[in-house]
C-alpha cells in the first residue's frame, strides 16, 4: 500500500481586490469585489515509502497548497489525502508528530538560545524517550558535523550551519515522511553539497518519505528519481528525468573543444547553440542523427581538443513543458 495518497484535491481561495486611490478604498468599504483562485483542480498522486520526489512548479502553480494540506495545515473543498493511514487534517496532532518540515528561509530553532537547548526543547514538545533522542541527535551530529557550533546561539551561525542544524531539528523525533522546502537556497556551493549528501544518506538509510519543492534544478537532478511538475493547480508530469525529457523534447547537446577557432558544419536536422571561443555546442535529434555519426562527421572536418554528448538542462525542459501546457503559471 502507498504510503501517501492523493486523490482529486481541490483547494479554492477568495482574494479581496480594491482600485487604487482614495476612491477606490471608498468603494471597497462599500461594495468589496473578490477574485476566485483555484489553487488545486484535482490533484492525484502516491508515494511508496522511502520515495524521495521533487515537487516543483512556478510560483503560484499549487505547489504550497498542496504541501499545507498534506501538513494538516488546510482542509481541502474536495478529494482525499491518506498519509500513513491518516487524513492529516483530521488527525491533525498525531499526524504532526510524524512528519519533518526544513524551510529554507524559516528556522524552527530558537534564535537567542544556543543550538543543543533548541534541540533539547524539541524533544521535549515532541515527547521523544530520553535514550531514543540521545541516541538519535548523536547521529544526526555525526552526520552533519555539528559539534564545534552546539553550544553556539543561532543568531551567530552561518546560513550553512544553520541550515545543517535545522535538519538535524526536523529528524530529533524520527519523522517517516520529511518536507523539504528550498532547503539549500542561498547557500554556497559547498554547503550544499553536504546538504545534499545529507538527504541521499538520509532516505537510504532511514527509508524516509521525502517531498522536495524548490526553483533550484541542480537539488532536483542530483536527489530525485521521480519528478511530479504542478502548473495552475494540475499535474502537468509525474515521472522519472528521463520520462520528462522524452515527454518535451529528443534533442540532446553535443559540446566540442575545437583546435582552432574555425569552425563550419551543416547537416539537416543539427543547430548551433552557441559558439565561444573555440567551444561549440549543438542540438541535434539521436533518434535522426546518432551521436557517433555526427561526431565522425565532426572529427572529419575539424581537429577537436574534447568532446562530449548531454542532455539538455532541466530548466529548459520545465520551461519547454510550460510552454507546451499554455503558459500554466498559476
Amino acid at each position: 500500500m502507498s504510503h501517501i495518497i492523493v486523490e482529486d484535491l481541490r483547494k479554492t481561495f477568495f482574494v479581496s481586490e480594491r482600485s487604487s486611490g482614495l476612491f477606490g478604498s471608498i468603494q471597497g468599504l462599500v461594495q468589496r469585489k473578490t477574485r476566485v483562485v483555484h489553487a488545486l483542480k484535482g490533484v492525484s498522486f502516491s508515494l511508496d515509502q522511502g520515495e524521495l520526489v521533487g515537487y516543483i512548479g512556478p510560483n503560484g502553480a499549487g505547489k504550497s497548497t498542496t504541501i499545507k494540506i498534506l501538513s494538516g495545515i488546510l482542509v481541502p473543498e474536495g478529494g482525499k489525502c491518506i498519509i500513513g493511514g491518516r487524513t492529516p487534517w483530521k488527525d491533525r496532532i498525531r499526524h504532526v508528530g510524524r512528519i519533518g518540515v526544513v524551510f529554507g528561509q524559516r528556522s524552527q530553532l530558537w534564535w537567542d538560545l544556543p543550538v543543543i537547548e533548541s534541540f533539547d526543547l524539541l524533544r521535549d514538545i515532541y515527547r521523544v524517550p530520553d535514550s531514543e533522542y540521545r541516541q538519535t541527535r548523536q547521529e544526526m551530529i555525526d552526520l552533519l558535523d555539528l559539534s564545534n557550533f552546539l553550544s553556539t546561539p543561532v543568531r551567530q551561525l552561518s546560513l550553512g550551519q544553520r541550515m545543517r542544524c535545522d535538519f538535524a531539528a526536523a529528524m530529533l523525533h524520527r519523522p517517516e515522511i520529511l518536507f523539504l522546502d528550498e532547503p539549500t537556497i542561498g547557500l554556497d556551493a559547498v554547503s550544499k553539497l553536504a546538504i545534499r549528501k545529507f538527504i541521499k544518506a538520509l532516505n537510504k538509510t532511514h527509508k524516509v518519505t521525502t517531498i522536495l519543492t524548490t526553483h533550484d534544478m541542480d537539488d532536483i537532478e542530483a536527489l530525485c528519481d521521480r519528478i511530479i511538475i504542478i502548473g495552475g493547480g494540475e499535474i502537468l508530469c509525474d515521472g522519472t528525468l528521463a520520462t520528462l525529457r522524452s515527454q518535451v523534447s529528443s534533442h540532446r547537446y553535443l559540446k566540442i573543444d575545437l583546435i582552432n577557432d574555425d569552425f563550419s558544419f551543416e547537416e539537416e536536422g543539427v543547430n548551433l547553440i552557441s559558439k565561444e571561443g573555440r567551444t561549440v555546442t549543438l542540438a541535434f535529434d539521436p533518434t535522426k542523427l546518432s551521436a557517433a555519426s555526427l561526431i565522425s562527421q565532426i572529427t572529419s572536418k575539424h581537429e577537436v581538443e574534447d568532446l562530449f554528448v548531454e542532455n539538455p538542462p532541466i530548466e529548459e525542459i520545465v520551461a519547454e513543458l510550460y510552454a507546451n501546457s499554455g503558459g500554466i503559471f498559476g
